[in-house]
């Protein structure tokens, strides 16, 4: 790795690569990025693929750090907890955090938009329909395929930002000891819609992220800043109940008027969506090195991750911020901050993979159980008495960015083994308020 780099060329313009341009472009750097698709603030976005993102604390952090978190915070719509919707419509509403703590829903499309329209302010160049075909590693060079010719790029340094299926990272497994293992998992998702109300309002409770939790599948919607939700169904690819028993009009809408009847009355388009929408593949990716020579890797290109903890994007937006910190650690020596990133950040990278593999088990399977409402509650009881000793895992992971994801995931472990035999005691549902909270912390022993 090059000590001092002047020129930067990062592949990917979505929304890691787009925000660590701003970063870099800041310091000084002169930074180029190249993206294989077209320049979606210049042709038609289709949808289908969106998954609404939840910003929360690590990718504020990240923003503030270049000036933009206050306009994206007037783009998005506070989640202040979970509502689950059972078979009857029946709701139980589950607060994420404590008085005032949020998640924010906030357009992948518009985000990344707003990004790339700041970058350019600051003198990245972006070149868009271009594909990466070769990387020598050695020259640090790229080849690019656009419109049937090809083009040469050279820099000091190459940043693969370009997602899960990262054509940067596929130039590095083919290098000499390198990790890489890749899993789906059995579900799929497609993307549907709730349009808003005859007078503009908001369908359902704007200030939530809804869930219709079914055992082994579910449906989620996220509110848009323009009264409508993004809905997304989790669903198996194959089996009795999947995607692929579902081919005609007729079996699409008695699959949803039986599952999700009160979500079903609120999405005229439900066909149209469901027929014209793609059905995606969730993916989990795990790789090392993240550095070679004069390459590196950041965000999904990385550690791609499922989206069932809401941090894939926050865990990209922190893999710059980390970056960045480390640069002003070395004073721009990236020999020393590259080597420094991967340490830290690979640890937590595998660790908010497993955390986002676990939530989807709890969303789907959990959220509507008695007892589990139960440890919530003890747990939040705990958090309200000592709030620093005893901090839930999804806040540690959500509302706590001085937390590493590495951190969270053995303290939540921790916190597991104690409040499992909590939930052992007799008639606990009665007696919960009366538990000994100063003994069930004090088995919380700290990490440092």
């Amino acid at each position: 790795m090059k000590k001092r780099p002047t020129t930067i060329t990062i592949v990917g313009a979505g929304l890691v690569g787009s925000l660590l341009s701003i970063y870099l472009a800041k310091r000084g750097y002169k930074v180029s990025v190249y993206e294989r698709r077209f320049d979606m603030r210049k042709s038609f976005l289709g949808g289908g693929r969106s998954i609404n993102l939840a910003l929360s604390n690590r990718g504020i952090r990240a923003l503030e750090e270049v000036g933009l978190a206050a306009e994206m915070k007037r783009h998005s719509v506070p989640m202040r907890g979970r509502l689950m919707h059972d078979l009857q419509g029946k709701l139980t509403y589950q607060p994420y955090g404590t008085s005032g703590q949020f998640i924010n829903s906030i357009s992948r499309s518009g985000l990344n938009m707003f990004l790339m329209d700041e970058a350019e302010k600051q003198g990245v160049n972006f070149f868009f329909e271009h594909r990466c075909i070769e990387v020598n590693l050695e020259k640090t060079e790229i080849t690019f395929e656009y419109q049937h010719d090809t083009r040469h790029h050279q820099s000091d340094l190459i940043i693969g930002a370009d997602g899960a299926y990262s054509a940067i990272r596929a130039a590095l497994q083919i290098t000499d000891r390198f990790e890489y293992s890749q899993h789906f998992i059995e579900h799929g998702y497609k993307e549907l819609r709730i349009p808003p109300g005859d007078n503009g309002e908001f369908r359902l409770e704007k200030e939530a992220l809804h869930i219709w939790p079914r055992e082994s599948f579910m449906l989620i919607a996220l509110p848009n800043p323009d009264a409508t939700f993004t809905v997304t169904l989790f669903f198996p690819f194959e089996g009795p109940q999947s995607f692929q028993q579902l081919n005609t009009d007729e079996e699409v809408m008695a699959f949803f008027r039986k599952t999700f009847p009160d979500a079903t009355e609120q999405m005229p388009s439900l066909l149209e969506d469901f027929r014209d929408n793609p059905t995606s593949s969730l993916v989990t990716i795990r790789c090392t090195p993240w550095v070679k020579n004069s390459t590196l890797l950041i965000g999904d290109a990385a550690h791609g991750i499922v989206p069932f903890y809401g941090q894939g994007m926050n865990a990209g937006f922190e893999d710059c911020a980390v970056l960045n910190q480390l640069l002003d650690k070395h004073q721009d020596d990236w020999s020393k901050a590259a080597p420094e990133y991967q340490q830290l950040r690979k640890a937590d990278a595998d660790a908010i993979a497993q955390l986002a593999l676990d939530n989807f088990v709890e969303m789907r399977d959990l959220v509507a159980d008695p007892d589990f409402l139960l440890r919530k509650k003890i747990e939040a009881r705990l958090h309200e008495l000592y709030p620093t000793r005893w901090i839930p895992l999804y806040s540690m992971v959500t509302f706590h960015e001085e937390i590493r994801y590495s951190e969270a995931l053995e303290m939540g472990r921790r916190q597991k083994v104690i409040m499992d035999k909590v939930m052992e005691t007799p008639h606990i549902a009665e007696r919960w308020e009366s538990l000994n909270f100063a003994e069930i912390v004090g088995q919380l022993k700290p990490l440092r």
